[in-house]
């Protein structure tokens, strides 16, 4: 399995009819859980082999007045934590084994400095 965590984020406020570069910054801070099972295929029965936690920070800063590849700077951390194999499995929540998934269940959001928030990209399931 070939699992890459591939982020985007867009340049332009998404609720303009601009597209004139306004990003400043991004900051994330996520947290996963992934367990590696094994399935029998004739009962369909899981048997966890191990759990991994990990998290993912990030903060960028950005000048959208430089040129294309030299806009962003990474502000914080400049290493990640290490993936940690916990010693005791947890077990899968019932939630994790069916839809809407992670990627499935993100949601964009538009919150300016003045006004409501907006939602630009709604889930794709509810």
């Amino acid at each position: 399995m070939n699992d890459n965590f591939y982020p985007s984020v867009t340049w332009a406020v998404p609720v303009s009819e601009s597209n004139v570069a306004k990003l400043t910054s991004i900051y994330r801070d996520q947290s996963f859980t992934t367990w590696l099972v094994a399935t029998n295929t004739a009962t369909s029965e899981m048997v966890i082999l191990q759990t991994i936690k990990w998290r993912m920070r990030l903060g960028i800063e950005v000048n959208p007045s430089r040129p294309l590849g030299q806009r962003a700077t990474l502000q914080e951390p400049f290493a990640q934590e290490q993936p940690q194999v916990l010693s005791k499995n947890e077990p899968i929540p019932p939630s994790a084994l069916v839809k809407p998934n992670a990627n499935d269940a993100q949601v964009l959001m538009w919150r300016p400095k003045d006004g409501p928030p907006l939602v630009v990209i709604p889930p794709k399931y509810r």
